[in-house]
């Protein structure tokens, strides 16, 4: 068994690391029904506190179907990070096809009320990598 890859990126302080992982279990190829989690860990590496407000995610499958999704925080929340804070989250998306990619980023608010964008790094969806 080998370890599964990580994706991670840093920006103005905040880095985002990402872990996919297939759901062989949940997802239906002759359907079309490709399911993958992804662990997410959000780490403030600066010296400035700041919240996550919201999230833009691009979604997309070897088809070339493109899906944006964007939203309020991450699952429900809206975490403060002072310096060496860490969020972590799962969460899932489908795609029609056994590969696929995801980025995107996560907007954050800083106490004196400006705001940036963290990115989120591209990483690969891959039902193939988990078969065997």
């Amino acid at each position: 068994m080998h370890a599964r890859p990580f994706y991670h990126r840093e920006t103005h302080g905040i880095r985002v690391t990402v872990r996919p992982r297939y759901l062989r279990e949940q997802s239906y190829p002759f359907h079309q029904h490709y399911v993958f989690a992804y662990a997410v860990r959000i780490e403030n590496v600066g010296d400035r506190t700041a919240q996550l407000r919201s999230r833009r995610w691009l979604i997309h499958d070897s088809i070339g179907e493109d899906t944006e999704v964007q939203g309020e925080g991450v699952v429900g929340e809206q975490p403060t990070l002072g310096s060496g804070a860490v969020h972590e989250y799962q969460s899932f998306c489908v795609l029609k096809t056994p590969r696929g990619h995801m980025e995107g980023q996560y907007l954050f608010e800083r106490e004196d009320g400006s705001t940036f964008a963290a990115e989120i790094p591209r990483f690969e969806l891959e039902a193939e990598a988990s078969w065997g």
